[in-house]
């Protein structure tokens, strides 16, 4: 595998010669000021009033109904709230920013961004707090759609000095234009000094954005340094892309958060893969530096290190959550490390100042891709210890049920049983050799699924013993590609464009996915205007596509409205050099809806980071409906991750069935769980309020199926 460094300064060497062991002396507060506890992001917290012997008296202490439910709209809440000053800061189903009391739930101020305009505002999933020394005003860094906002600590009102009157746009300072930009920021990036350090969301599809690193001035809003994630002429990776590539691909890009080494001043950046996810017949070579982890420079934003997890991706297998960073002993020497969880349910870990892989790694060879114009790369990195935390390859013995009539999410409602193929007939048509086959036009399974194996909740670590804690998916997806116009007859050109724009997300028929809303008949929902503008502005969680033509919007619009006069549109005269776009991007079920691989569909796993050895596995969550004496407990598909405490007591939620749980760090046996309103697809926090430990989780539904809720949820013990 090919490798590269620069030169790392000596003085970042001999200061590494003696670290804390273990970060065991680190000073961790009765606050949580970092998203995901602290600038290393290891979700921990020193609190231990509640611990193993007490957590299941847990009560609800308090909740605050934090609205901007839409009526007849999914919406979700997957942020990770701060606590600052006895004051809890969190976001809304709106996108709304909110001060509550920590003690009580009793709201301080709320702020809305909004506007009249019906655009994309995107998720949140937390938020950045820089202290002020004093001579100007504190402030919370708080994203909604393309403007990030420098929000008075104390008033909840946007800091005038700050970019334009309080917020800056992401879209600027791209080397594009910013008008036919989609840029937004789900995550918090991370604050060193005074240095705003932040990623973006970008499009997955061709003409999206590109995903290059920026750090802000803190106080003014100004660009302080750019790394390029797509390497321009003169510059370290640009001969892995072809030469025009930094003009054209978009992707790249830092969605899930970064960790921080304030001592060291470097910061850890993953990233996701190249626009299109799917096919990368336009970018051949390895693609740096998507699907990377990076060493920068937090000051100057030079590249210390990086190490490539995927070369040349066509799996959308982004790197999915901030890296851990944590101490290591091995052989009697403590090592500082940093730890990255992947899509694909693998751990890597590295010297996190040379950059030098912990455990070994090995690149494997996989076949070549069917796929007209595709080249994909002929190996990928793999490590070889610690094992994976999800199964890596769905044979015929796996299948749960396989005389069951299958079901995949890209059969159109309402036909799914006629004349359905069983779970194991519907397999044998398809390819199932594990990870890193290239898609084809008639089926691969990708296991675990798109969305991980690890999810954007991440993993937890114990800076005291080295343990990580990490939640993972064990579905299995189908995903098959198709020809554009190469069905014989040609395609229009609106429905070309939107099965290469919109398939991904609704499904390959736009059947709906997931809680996303089906397009078949969004002609009886909406007028045309209306679908135009969502197209181009985004609405809700949905990205706008700016980067479209007039022309191709209305066309998608024509096509959805049924109104596209075919012989006006053919593929043959347009632009559209994407020659396949998703036909099949569904998880693989049965008939009741149950995940065809055998279960747990969801687990939890502690992995002891010296050795790379597993200390315990257990399933995470139940599907009620499930009644079979052998399986107690199913685990459950799961977004959110997990909190760790020095009272020896795992928090998360995550899971479909809509529960918070309590597990022993130890032993993962489960201590106590609690109903919510509605599912916790966030990351929990816990604090300290005048003597009193909370354990706070967002509750905001919408995932999965399950309906949408507007509620903070406060526990602790009476």
């Amino acid at each position: 595998m090919k490798r590269f460094f620069l030169l790392i300064p000596l003085s970042i060497l001999i200061s590494c010669t003696n670290p804390n062991p273990n970060n065991a002396d680190k000073a961790y507060f009765s606050t949580w000021e970092h998203y995901l506890g602290d600038p290393e992001r290891t979700h921990y917290s020193n609190q231990d009033q509640i611990d193993t012997t007490n957590v299941s008296q847990l009560k609800l202490a308090w909740s605050y109904k934090s609205g901007g439910l839409q009526e007849g709209r999914t919406t979700q809440i997957q942020t990770s709230p701060l606590m600052v000053e006895n004051v809890l800061y969190g976001v809304n189903a709106a996108i709304e920013l909110f001060a509550i009391n920590a003690k009580t739930g009793e709201e301080i101020w709320k702020f809305s961004p909004k506007t009249k305009d019906e655009s994309g505002l995107g998720l949140n999933r937390g938020l950045n707090y820089w202290k002020s020394d004093g001579a100007e005003p504190s402030r919370i860094f708080f994203s909604s759609g393309p403007k990030l906002y420098a929000i008075n600590l104390k008033t909840g009102q946007p800091i005038s000095d700050f970019g334009n009157n309080g917020s800056i746009d992401l879209r600027d300072g791209l080397g594009r234009d910013p008008s036919k930009l989609s840029v937004v920021s789900n995550t918090p990036g991370a604050v060193f000094k005074n240095i705003l350090i932040q990623g973006t969301r970008v499009g997955e599809g061709p003409g999206s954005s590109p995903g290059h690193i920026r750090a802000y001035n803190v106080l003014t809003g100004e660009i302080l340094w750019t790394f390029h994630t797509i390497p321009q002429p003169g510059e370290f990776g640009y001969d892995t892309w072809p030469a025009e590539a930094y003009n054209k691909v978009g992707g790249a890009n830092s969605w899930p958060g970064m960790a921080l080494d304030n001592e060291q001043g470097i910061v850890y950046i993953p990233t996701g893969s190249a626009a299109f996810d799917w096919y990368g017949g336009d970018r051949e070579g390895s693609n740096l530096f998507a699907n990377s982890l990076l060493a920068l420079n937090a000051n100057t934003g030079e590249r210390i290190w990086h190490f490539q997890m995927v070369h040349h991706d066509i799996w959308d297998r982004d790197l999915p959550a901030p890296p851990n960073l944590v101490d290591i002993v091995r052989n009697g020497e403590t090592i500082p490390a940093v730890a990255q969880v992947t899509k694909s349910g693998h751990v890597f870990v590295f010297n996190r100042i040379t950059g030098e892989p912990l455990f070994p790694i090995e690149e494997k060879a996989y076949p070549s891709s069917k796929l007209l114009g595709e080249k994909a790369f002929e190996t990928q990195p793999l490590p070889l210890k610690p094992a994976p935390f999800a199964r890596q390859i769905l044979t015929e013995e796996d299948l749960y049920a396989p005389d069951r009539t299958a079901f995949v999410d890209d059969l159109v409602p309402g036909n799914e049983t006629d004349n359905a193929p069983t779970v194991l007939e519907k397999f044998k048509s398809i390819t199932s050799q594990g990870q890193f086959i290239p898609m084809d036009t008639t089926g691969v399974i990708l296991f675990p699924g798109a969305d991980g194996g690890a999810e954007w909740g991440g993993a937890a670590l114990d800076p005291r013993d080295g343990v990580m804690y990490v939640n993972a998916n064990e579905m299995a997806w189908i995903i098959k590609m198709k020809e554009i116009g190469g069905n014989g007859e040609g395609s229009s050109m609106g429905q070309s464009l939107a099965q290469i724009h919109c398939a991904r997300c609704h499904g390959g028929d736009l059947q709906g996915l997931n809680g996303i809303p089906e397009l078949q008949n969004v002609k009886l929902r909406l007028e045309s205007d209306s679908i135009s503008s969502i197209i181009q502005k985004g609405r809700g969680a949905m990205p706008g596509m700016p980067n479209l033509s007039e022309e191709e919007t209305n066309a998608i619009t024509d096509f959805l409205m049924d109104i596209e006069e075919a012989k006006d549109h053919r593929v043959e005269k347009t632009k559209i050099d994407v020659p396949y776009s998703i036909s099949s991007f569904a998880r693989f079920k049965d008939d009741r809806g149950y995940p065809v691989v055998k279960p747990p569909w969801g687990t939890l796993n502690a992995i002891d980071l010296n050795s790379g050895e597993y200390l315990w596995t257990v399933p995470l969550g139940h599907e009620k409906s499930l009644q079979e004496p052998n399986v107690p407990v199913s685990g459950l598909e799961n977004y959110g991750g997990p909190v760790v405490t020095k009272g020896g007591v795992l928090f998360i939620a995550a899971t479909k069935d809509e529960k918070i749980r309590a597990f022993n760090m130890k032993t993962g046996k489960q201590l106590w769980e609690g109903q919510l309103p509605a599912g916790g697809y966030a990351t929990p926090i816990t604090y300290q309020v005048d003597g009193k430990q909370y354990v706070v989780i967002s509750c905001g539904g919408g995932k999965m199926g399950t309906a949408s809720g507007d509620e903070y949820r406060a526990y602790a013990l009476e």
